[in-house]
């Protein structure tokens, strides 16, 4: 890895406070701290000369074993493969130093999806704003199955509003995989993982596809931006709210302000079977062509809430991730095509049903947003310092 080198003060400080008001290349100062989690800081910094506000995530390099350390990169490396999209967050600067690798990021002060919808009330009830920006996000998602990355962390504290409302990116690829097929089990957000994402590979498959997983997620999510509220707390058969659902597929229409035209697209979301699941474009089909989302029936299903990650996943090796450009054609796969249509820490808890809607606690990986850049210049290009990785194989063995 080629290293930046910054002023020996900077390292090794015992507490994220003593941070506040060190230089970053000679030119970023960090003014304030956004968030504390388990992997590091996030703070609020200013380029000195700019004025151009920046978060920048301070990851931890101290204790980490190789395990770990090729994790933290392979976050990086990922997310910037995908940060070519408009609508995923871009990175602008990496910095590694003595006890920290620096991730300097466009600052987003919007906040997040889920501070969006569960503390300022946008997007439920307003189909047109709820429409556009999941219609971005499927995009997005789009976009990143195409380079055969996989998020595995799909929720409203990962998604960042910006633009008066208008405009959402992804963010958070902590989590990402560019295995097709995975084993590991329990990856994620409770209220947002699939059924086979939850099951013990003792009592089911051994492993399970990543993009259907996804699109599961995104499910959830559309129930969040149109109702403001959870399906259930997990799609588990200890879940009464679940196991109604698999009885009666019409059950949520009970229990939520759902239109006809939104719970048959939720039924095409929400199939148990992974290989009949909608694909993304024809969700996106049925998206632009429905009418209406929401009734106003009453409310009684689980309300919108943070939810735990699970840290028990798989390090793959880092593969080879060259500059992105994108051009607006997004190439889509086989297994995604379909011919016949068209800022916190990792842990929380989760709210019984009929509490109130609570605030989300800040994410450490949100809310930010980032931006690539190719050359180094005086601070107007990256210097590109992750660690090139070997060449990504020719293929992925399924299990």
């Amino acid at each position: 890895m080629s290293d930046i080198s910054l002023p020996s003060q900077v390292a090794l400080t015992a507490r994220p406070e003593d941070r506040i008001g060190h230089l970053l290349a000679g030119r970023i100062e960090l003014t304030g701290i956004l968030g504390v989690g388990a992997y590091g800081v996030v703070y609020t910094a200013v380029d000195i000369y700019t004025h151009i506000p920046y978060a920048v995530k301070a990851l931890s390099r101290v204790g980490l074993d190789s395990r770990q350390r090729r994790f933290q990169e392979r976050e990086i490396a990922l997310h910037h493969r995908a940060s070519a999209h408009p609508n995923v967050v871009n990175l602008v600067k990496i910095i590694s130093d003595i006890d920290c690798t620096y991730v300097i990021i466009e600052y987003c002060p919007e906040g997040d999806l889920f501070t969006n919808i569960t503390e300022h009330g946008n997007f439920v009830g307003n189909d047109i704003l709820a429409k556009r920006v999941f219609l971005q996000l499927l995009d997005a998602v789009e976009y990143c199955h195409s380079l055969g990355i996989y998020h595995r962390d799909l929720k409203p504290e990962n998604i960042l509003v910006t633009d008066n409302g208008t405009q959402v990116k992804l963010a958070d690829f902590g989590l990402a995989t560019t295995e097709p097929i995975t084993s590991d089990f329990g990856c994620g957000s409770t209220f947002y993982m699939s059924p086979e994402c939850q099951q013990s590979p003792s009592r089911g498959s051994a492993c399970y596809a990543s993009a259907p997983n996804d699109i599961w997620s995104l499910g959830v999510i559309l129930v969040n931006l149109t109702c403001g509220r959870n399906p259930w707390k997990r799609a588990s058969q200890s879940d009464s709210t679940f196991r109604a659902f698999l009885k009666d597929p019409g059950f949520l229409r009970t229990i939520l302000p759902l239109s006809a035209e939104l719970d048959l697209i939720l039924r095409r979301i929400f199939e148990i079977n992974p290989a009949k699941r909608i694909t993304i474009p024809e969700l996106r089909y049925r998206i632009h062509h429905c009418s209406r989302f929401t009734t106003n029936s009453p409310l009684d299903s689980p309300p919108l809430s943070e939810t735990n990650s699970s840290p028990n996943i798989s390090v793959t090796d880092m593969f080879q991730l060259p500059p992105q450009v994108y051009n607006g054609q997004v190439p889509i796969p086989a297994s995604l095509r379909n011919n016949n249509h068209g800022y916190s820490s990792r842990s929380s808890s989760n709210s019984s049903a009929g509490t109130p809607i609570t605030p989300s606690v800040a994410d450490e990986y949100a809310p930010l947003s980032f931006q690539y850049k190719n050359a180094w210049s005086p601070f107007d290009g990256v210097k590109y310092i992750v660690a090139q990785p070997p060449a990504l194989p020719q293929s992925i063995q399924a299990c």
